[in-house]
């Protein structure tokens, strides 16, 4: 059974949020159930005691990409430079 909530998010949040779950094809509210459900489900009395990478996993809006090459300061700067263009 469906309950009604009513609940506050800062918007900027709301709206990230939205684009995520349309993206995945599922509802904001289906979302955030999920989320809670994740999130109670363990053994977990504290959000310090949820382990990070579950954490990041279910908030996240992709996978992380890791570099592991240095890249010299101004190829850095140039790639930031052209990713704002």
């Amino acid at each position: 059974m469906d309950v009604k909530v009513t609940i506050r998010f800062d918007e900027v949040v709301v709206n990230k949020a939205k684009r995520y779950a349309e993206k995945n094809n599922i509802s904001l509210s289906r979302l955030i159930e999920f989320l809670l459900q994740k999130t109670t489900s363990g053994n977990y009395s504290s959000l310090e005691n949820l382990p990070i990478s579950d954490w990041v996993s279910q908030v996240s809006e992709g996978e992380a990409v890791y570099q592991t090459k240095k890249k010299s300061r101004k190829a850095t700067k140039s790639e930031y430079f052209s990713s704002k263009k």
